[in-house]
């Protein structure tokens, strides 16, 4: 049996913004799926503790005034959610998340924020396993013309999206994707978890290194595209001499 027909732990979130350094979290919905088959789920509305620009509420629906009247507070929610991610990896449970390194690293942003532990230090370790079905999907068809939004994938993969932009969708969706893509590639079906997490740390940072150069040829001579994933953090400050 391969790792797509086993639990799959689906992540998703809707923020403020798009710099996941800056932005806050609004909804975020953490769903249990087995064999494409929604198991369970949990769902979190927060007040993010600043207003939500009217750019973002027209995409995920939900206001400044809503989200204070019946969002948790921040810090607790970015707690139980981070607690709940470092659950799931402890049992070795894959994390599906589309676009993970946004995600993941917008969430590591909030843990510093409130001053609570890293995703790091919850594992012991390094984070994951990760699934990314954008990461896979720009592997395996990397010459595939188009957008490689989750509603794109989900339109070539043949997945139904109700409801997008909400965090238990797209969370949902982003899993059944990447069954869809293991089920088409018997490559990506083989490996292992871990082994999957680290092959897609080398595929995200090739994808990296030629959209920077791509960059560099036209756009942006000086463009600089973050190779690292699933997740991006602060680089500790060198010592001085």
């Amino acid at each position: 049996m391969g790792w797509h027909e086993e639990l799959l732990i689906g992540f998703d979130l809707e923020t403020t913004g798009t710099d996941p350094e800056s932005a806050r979290i609004v909804t975020a919905a953490l769903t249990e799926v087995r064999g494409g088959e929604l198991a369970g789920a949990q769902h979190w509305l927060i007040d993010p503790g600043v207003p939500i620009p009217a750019e973002t509420t027209t995409i995920h629906g939900i206001t400044t005034e809503w989200a204070r009247a019946k969002g948790q507070p921040a810090a607790v929610a970015v707690e139980e959610i981070a607690a709940a991610l470092a659950g799931h990896w402890a049992a070795g449970t894959p994390v599906v998340a589309f676009n993970a390194v946004f995600d993941l690293s917008l969430l590591a942003a909030e843990l510093r924020r409130h001053g609570l532990p890293s995703l790091g230090e919850r594992v012991g370790g390094e984070v994951g396993p990760v699934v990314d079905p954008l990461t896979v999907d720009r592997a395996v068809d990397r010459y595939r013309k188009g957008k490689r939004t989750l509603e794109a994938a989900c339109a070539f993969y043949g997945v139904e999206l109700d409801g997008a932009h909400e965090a238990s969708a797209d969370a949902l969706a982003a899993v059944r994707v990447a069954v869809a893509i293991a089920t088409r590639h018997p490559e990506v079906a083989a490996q292992q978890p871990w082994a999957l997490h680290r092959t897609q740390i080398g595929w995200h940072a090739d994808w990296a290194a030629d959209f920077q150069r791509w960059l560099r040829r036209g756009r942006d001579p000086l463009a600089v595209v973050d190779g690292r994933w699933p997740l991006r953090e602060p680089q500790p400050m060198a010592d001085s001499a």
